[in-house]
């Protein structure tokens, strides 16, 4: 029986693709959190180093989850960082998963200028700046971006480099907190099968749920396995990892080809 795919969603009446979240859909109860990682990260790196700061995931969504929703942030520098900024970056991240026990870990990103708005990460860094993170501090380089649709070169370079992280799971099965390696491998492969069929599709979304429904119509022979991906305990890490990423890897390959290389 043919799965139908859910309606298309992600766009703006033009039909780019929607910026999604906003400061205004933060949850009150993590507000504060916004707001100490906004005075944080001021103090830490000064104007002279940043440029601005963002940030992206289910808190700027509107639908974080008290206790198991984690805080992402990706700071814009002037220069590219250095193992000084990561560390300043790394005890923010400790200081505010300290101190607010409605998130569950905290990652920031750290990226130069130069770096976001090149041409080689025009279609995955920064679509993700442009598309997938709301302003929190600084002026906007989302403007000097263009704007996105949902076409094979973007479904390429967001997620073509897919075959390349498979063995490296491989390799940490027998190593990494289970817990932690299914969460990164579950979401990456169900953000790989939405992008997978989003030119198809015409639409995004970042709902882990709903991009297994929406892989699952054009892939109907993996719907249980997309499915299972979206609530994923260590107990589907083989499934992950034997069936599932080795499948969507050679498939994305096929359809999309790899994403340009990086140094």
């Amino acid at each position: 029986m043919e799965i139908s795919a859910p309606p298309v969603t992600g766009l703006d009446p033009d039909g780019f693709l929607a910026r999604e979240g906003s400061i205004d859909l933060v949850p009150d109860l993590f507000a504060p959190v916004v707001a100490a990682a906004w005075e944080g990260i001021a103090a830490a790196f000064g104007p002279e180093l940043l440029h601005s700061a963002y940030l992206y995931g289910s808190i700027p969504r509107g639908t974080a989850r008290p206790g198991s929703s984690d805080l992402d942030l990706l700071l814009a520098l002037h220069r590219p960082p250095t193992p000084a900024d990561r560390a300043a970056a790394k005890d923010q991240e400790a200081f505010l998963d300290d101190s607010f026990p409605q998130i569950d870990g905290v990652g920031i990103l750290l990226y130069d200028t130069a770096t976001l708005l090149s041409e080689l990460e025009r279609y995955d860094l920064g679509w993700f700046l442009a598309c997938l993170c709301t302003p929190l501090l600084g002026p906007d380089l989302a403007e000097q971006l263009p704007r996105y649709r949902p076409t094979p070169l973007l479904a390429r370079e967001t997620n073509g480099d897919l075959h390349l992280a498979v063995p490296r799971w491989q390799a940490q099965r027998d190593t990494a907190d289970p817990q932690r390696l299914t969460r990164i491998v579950s979401r990456r492969l169900l953000r790989s099968a939405l992008t997978l069929v989003m030119p198809r599709w015409g639409g995004w979304t970042s709902d882990l749920a709903r991009s297994a429904e929406i892989a699952a119509h054009y892939y109907p022979e993996r719907a249980e396995q997309l499915r299972r991906a979206a609530t994923a305990t260590p107990a589907d890490l083989p499934m992950l990892l034997d069936e599932l990423a080795p499948w969507l890897a050679a498939e994305y390959l096929a359809v999309h080809g790899p994403k340009a290389p990086r140094p």
